[in-house]
C-alpha cells in the first residue's frame, strides 16, 4: 500500500470511525483546507473536527469503509462509502431513525507527511432522499 493511501486509511478507522477526534492532528495540518466545505463548516483542522463531531452527533454508528484507493505524486483519491442510523439533527434534517448508505470520493493532497488540502464529494442527494428530507426524480 502507498505510504498516503496507509495514513489516509488510518484517519478514517480513528477519527471517523472510532471517534478520536484529537488524532486528526497527526493527520491534518492545523491550516489544512477543505475545498468543498459543508454548509457552515469553519476553517481549519478545527472545522473539520466539527463536521466529525456533528456526523458522529447526527449518525453514532457511522461507520466508513474505503472501497477503493489511488495514490499519484502528493495526491490520494479514496472512494467510499459510509453507513449509519439517523439520530440525530444533520443538514438541518431532525432525526429520522432511518439507515443510510451514502458513497462519495476525497481527494487528499498531502504536504510532507501531512493532508494540506482535500476536496470531499459526497451524494448528499441520495442521502436526502434517504432521509425522506427530499423526494425521489419523477415522484
Amino acid at each position: 500500500m502507498h505510504e498516503k493511501s496507509g495514513l489516509v486509511c488510518a484517519f478514517i478507522e480513528e477519527v471517523l470511525n472510532r471517534g478520536q477526534l484529537d488524532a486528526a492532528d497527526r493527520f491534518f495540518w492545523e491550516d489544512m483546507i477543505e475545498q468543498a466545505p459543508f454548509p457552515g463548516q469553519g476553517p481549519g483542522i478545527e472545522g473539520l473536527k466539527d463536521v466529525v463531531r456533528g456526523m458522529r452527533a447526527a449518525f453514532p454508528d457511522l461507520h466508513w469503509r474505503v472501497e477503493e484507493q489511488l495514490a499519484e505524486g502528493d495526491r490520494v483519491l479514496t472512494r467510499f462509502e459510509w453507513t449509519g442510523t439517523h439520530n440525530g439533527a444533520f443538514l438541518g434534517v431532525d432525526a429520522t431513525g432511518r439507515a443510510v448508505k451514502v458513497w462519495g470520493m476525497v481527494i487528499d493532497r498531502f504536504q510532507g507527511d501531512r493532508i494540506k488540502e482535500t476536496r470531499l464529494i459526497m451524494d448528499t442527494l441520495g442521502l436526502m432522499i434517504q432521509l425522506g428530507a427530499v423526494r425521489p426524480p419523477g415522484q
